[in-house]
């Protein structure tokens, strides 16, 4: 059931000819197929103008629905909101509209120049009404006991009707035909302002058409929900299971990723006689889109293993052609590969456009570890030199994406490199996977609401040559 009408316009559009259709009506009043039952509405949503001449009402002539995207300025999102009825007492009107009408209470609220402003709405639709009851004397105390000029629209007229006579509301009489070829009746509140309740067969049937479409799109969101914990479930699982076994390097690694699924990408591989490859990517948009290109590169990755071994520039050389090859034109990865050869105590590494990593040294000082080459998948032909450098007990070595340094406060103050290196100064001397979790906290404290982008890091914690 919804509320059909507002104003005194329902006489000229029911004065249309018997045929009118359900979607003539629509286009002419508040009736929206799709939107949610009993829209629920905060004190936040209500916005009150003081050039309102009715005291204790919201004029909330523009409320955005929750979680609709802002449009264009030139078409902003406009709807009826509500409409007012004058009651005497609230509480013995609320036990009408919600006892025998079968309403939901929306909102129950008390402004300091208007006193308590309630709403009410039937099961269906987003049309509300407001119950105010205005002082003894006033012009408004005089609007009481009034025809409202609103209609609500039944489905099944005769059984809300029987429902409604059975739960002690007044009718002025039963259902009956009307001039525009449906059924109505009239009923009053406890305060005795006339409403009426409308019924047509060419509108129920649309109501059915409607709830049916609604159904199915409801399923169709399920359905997508649960293949997208699916797929979730399987990129969880293109992560590490395991960390490869070193003496001399205590390290760990996290992905959260902001969706169901992202483009982050981190791996650590055994490369064998005492060899760990880390490796950090990122690539680009974000979602499902992103997470079949990441699935796409860790499948280039994992295939052509063996050369990361001998030769990880062909490696890398080759994993950038078969990106290139078949993906689109604009997608690309940035990306971070490191080789430790833990008897050597030496990091040899190839950074393909992605932010230099960190290298806190056992004295303090910093190093960064900046780009050898431009990032894989943009270019057919593609080098990326590598570069070495040599890993000291106590150094610890960091690689992140930019979902870390870019996570906004609520002032859209970036999280920065700045802070994350002071968080790793301040509990260094953690193991690699405590570190982890509290800089991945500071991150979350910093920016605690939504969060927009992956966040990936790599911590490794030099602890010397464990045969020395």
């Amino acid at each position: 059931m919804r509320v059909l009408k507002a104003s005194a316009l329902l006489a000229h559009t029911f004065s249309a000819p018997p045929r009118l259709g359900y979607a003539s009506l629509r286009s002419k009043f508040d009736v929206h197929p799709g939107v949610p039952a009993n829209l629920r509405v905060r004190n936040d949503d209500l916005h009150t103008d003081s050039s309102e001449n009715w005291p204790g009402i919201p004029c909330a002539t523009r409320c955005r629905a929750p979680g609709r995207p802002k449009l264009n300025p030139e078409s902003p999102y406009l709807r009826i909101f509500k409409s007012t009825v004058f009651v005497r007492n609230h509480d013995r009107s609320l036990q009408f509209y919600v006892d025998q009408l079968g309403f939901s209470v929306l909102a129950d609220t008390r402004f300091e120049f208007g006193g308590r402003w309630v709403a009410v709405a039937p099961p269906d639709g987003s049309a509300i009404l407001a119950l105010v009851a205005p002082k003894r004397g006033s012009q408004h105390y005089k609007l009481i006991g009034r025809n409202t000029q609103i209609a609500f629209i039944a489905e099944d007229i005769n059984a809300t009707f029987e429902l409604w006579r059975s739960r002690g509301v007044r009718f002025l009489h039963p259902p009956q035909k009307s001039l525009f070829g449906g059924t109505s009746a009239a009923f009053s509140d406890a305060d005795g302002n006339s409403f009426e309740l409308l019924g047509s067969d060419e509108i129920s049937r649309d109501i059915e058409a409607q709830r049916h479409a609604i159904a199915e799109k409801l399923e169709a969101e399920r359905r997508a929900e649960q293949e997208l914990e699916i797929a979730k479930q399987v990129q969880a699982r293109l992560f590490p299971q395991s960390l490869p076994a070193l003496g001399s390097l205590d390290y760990a690694g996290i992905c959260i990723q902001a969706r169901h699924v992202g483009g982050d990408y981190y791996d650590f591989l055994a490369l064998g006689q005492e060899r760990l490859g880390l490796l950090i990517g990122d690539i680009s948009g974000k979602g499902m889109a992103a997470a079949l290109l990441m699935a796409n590169l860790q499948a280039n990755l994992r295939s052509q293993f063996a050369l990361a071994r001998e030769q990880p520039q062909l490696l890398l050389q080759s994993v950038n052609r078969l990106f290139y090859e078949n993906t689109v034109d604009s997608a690309y990865a940035t990306f971070f590969f490191a080789d430790y050869d833990e008897r050597a105590q030496r990091l040899r590494y190839a950074n393909c456009g992605h932010l230099p990593a960190l290298l806190l040294r056992h004295d303090g000082t910093l190093e960064r570890l900046h780009a050898t080459g431009t990032v894989l998948g943009l270019f057919k032909d593609w080098e990326c030199p590598a570069a070495e450098c040599a890993l000291y007990p106590g150094d610890t070595f960091v690689l992140y994406t930019d979902g870390v340094t870019e996570s906004c406060n609520v002032a859209g103050e970036e999280f920065g490199e700045q802070r994350l290196l002071d968080s790793l100064q301040q509990r260094r001397e953690l193991p690699a996977h405590r570190l982890l979790a509290f800089v991945v906290d500071e991150i979350q404290k910093f920016s605690p609401h939504e969060q927009h982008d992956d966040i990936t890091l790599i911590v490794a914690n030099c602890k010397g040559n464990s045969s020395a």
